[in-house]
């Protein structure tokens, strides 16, 4: 018999993880075991909002860590009235669910509006309307929700419910409307799509028909939202409002937790039993949520945000015009950047990455540049310079391929 092939990792082989590993962070600044400092553009994937080790999310973490973790949500938690109180204040939402991810904040709003049709007396108008190229998780059913083949292959029948239909096509979403549609779901901008961004006038046609139609329009914001885009959350560059919305990376700068926010009516389905988690709202996440809003939802934060996108924007599109063999296009809102390749993604993040600058992969053959929300002008240069050096290094390999090729 062949010897069994024993891993390297006792870690589930999931993740094709790059050759280095850090051990602190500073700012907008990751630290290797080996001592050497990388410009984080990626943030965890638009989770390290407020940079790494920000000394009010360290206090906050310190402060409650060293009082109280955990206590379930059979008991009063007063961090998550007050966190929950300031999200509802500044946004539509009448109420929030508090959650651990964005895949459970995304299971929340399904449910939610599920129950909400069944409470209407309309029980069989359990269907979801979600687009190409959306990403709304990882769960069976948010996999469902997204669509995509190459996540849902081997696991077994998809599950009922969703249709995927072509974004920005509001001719297609009313043909694709049955008996048994209850909602429509969308992010304002795909992310894991490759930074798509969603025209405004697309997202006010979605909630007009929903109005017409009776149906509940969900926001996925687990990527755009908590100020990436240089507002609070991205729909309000379009003046809309969902009747559901999800959040989650960027409230926890760091920590793991999400939140299902939702008009009384959207949520008037979910009462007492009907939805539950053990972890979610624990008061150390709520202590660092409350931590979060107390840097965001200062005077002028969203406003240099928005300058500070424009500001990398610009830079970039210098780039553009000095690569135009590598960077096909910029594509993007306040500090969540897309840029369009000609090589594969994948060997333009590793470039960077040799050039000790991290960018995050993306789909349609997109880099994501999702640098912290407390960025400076002189990270911005220095980030854009480290881009170039990584074009040029992409330039010279594709110059000694063809040399190469004509030998």
């Amino acid at each position: 018999m062949p010897s069994p092939i024993v891993p390297t990792s006792a870690i589930v082989p999931t993740y094709a993880r790059a050759n280095v590993a850090f051990e602190r962070g500073e700012g907008c600044w990751l630290i290797a075991a080996n001592g050497d400092r990388y410009l984080d553009f990626g943030g965890g994937i638009a989770v390290a909002s407020l940079g790494h080790s920000h000394p009010h999310l360290v206090e906050a973490l310190t402060t409650q860590g060293a009082k109280l973790w955990h206590t379930s949500n059979l008991f009063q938690i007063p961090g998550g009235e007050q966190l929950a109180s300031r999200l509802v204040a500044k946004t539509f939402a009448d109420l929030v669910f508090f959650a651990n991810s964005g895949a459970e904040a995304n299971e929340a709003a399904i449910k939610m509006a599920r129950k909400r049709q069944s409470v209407g007396g309309a029980p069989e108008r359990y269907g979801i309307l979600t687009f190409e190229g959306a990403f709304h998780g990882r769960t069976l059913a948010t996999l469902a929700a997204g669509g995509q083949a190459k996540y849902l292959e081997g696991f077994g029948p998809k599950v009922e419910g969703f249709d995927q239909i072509p974004l920005t096509d509001l001719d297609a979403v009313e043909v694709a409307v049955g008996p048994h549609t209850g909602a429509i779901m969308i992010e304002p901008i795909q992310g894991e799509g490759g930074v798509r961004v969603v025209p405004a006038a697309f997202l006010r046609g979605l909630r007009a028909l929903c109005d017409r139609l009776g149906l509940l329009l969900i926001f996925d914001e687990i990527q755009t939202g908590v100020g990436r885009t240089g507002r609070f959350f991205a729909h309000e560059h379009a003046g809309v409002f969902p009747d559901i919305m999800t959040i989650a990376k960027g409230i926890g700068g760091g920590f793991p937790m999400g939140a299902c926010l939702a008009t009384a009516d959207a949520a008037k389905g979910l009462t007492v039993g009907t939805h539950g988690t053990t972890f979610g709202g624990n008061p150390l996440a709520m202590a660092i949520g409350n931590a979060v809003l107390d840097i965001v939802l200062e005077p002028g934060f969203f406003e240099r945000v928005a300058m500070a996108g424009l500001t990398l924007r610009q830079r970039l599109a210098e780039l553009k015009d000095l690569h135009p063999d590598v960077i096909e296009d910029i594509r993007g809102e306040g500090l969540m950047i897309g840029l369009k390749l000609k090589p594969p993604n994948t060997e333009f993040a590793a470039a960077a990455r040799a050039e000790k600058l991290l960018v995050i992969p993306a789909g349609d053959n997109v880099v994501r540049l999702l640098p912290a929300l407390i960025i400076g002008d002189e990270e911005i240069g220095e980030g854009v310079r480290r881009l170039d050096a990584a074009c040029r290094r992409l330039e010279a390999e594709q110059a000694a391929a063809l040399r190469g090729a004509a030998q």
